[in-house]
């Protein structure tokens, strides 16, 4: 089985704060599966860490108010780029993110309020692969 993940669920410090969202459970589950681990922010060449980022009304702003959606746009097509030949069975993506945000993301607000909505590299994600968040992977 093929799993595509989000490279902060493995451990990687990629978040946007220089830190992960390391998840044993996802670990444990992936361990006998093979894994590509992604991060569209860094394939793009975002720096890390990087201002906090959310989704408001439709485009990508950061905590400063600066609008990044060409980054954030630049970085999904260079993650969908790199799996476009990839036969993948599964997608674990990280949570709330404004790229691989699954079923909730932040509302732009940046007061940590959740709204139902999709990252942007999770919606083309979810037309071609079964995604999940990091939350349904625990207990496994």
């Amino acid at each position: 089985m093929k799993v595509l993940v989000s490279a902060c669920i493995m451990g990687e410090n990629c978040k946007y704060n220089g830190k992960n969202n390391k998840n044993s459970a996802a670990i444990h589950f992936l361990k006998d599966k093979e894994v590509i681990s992604i991060c569209p922010e860094v394939l793009a060449g975002m720096e890390t860490p990087r201002p906090c980022a959310e989704i408001v009304n439709g485009r990508v702003v950061d905590e400063n108010g600066n609008d990044v959606s060409l980054e954030y746009n630049k970085a999904v097509a260079v993650a969908l780029s790199k799996i476009q030949n990839e036969e993948i069975d599964l997608v674990i993506l990280q949570s709330r993110s404004p790229t691989c945000g699954v079923n909730q993301i932040y509302d732009g607000s940046f007061t940590g309020k959740l709204v139902s909505g999709m990252g942007l590299f999770a919606k083309p994600c979810r037309t071609c692969v079964c995604g999940n968040s990091r939350e349904k992977v625990r207990g496994r």
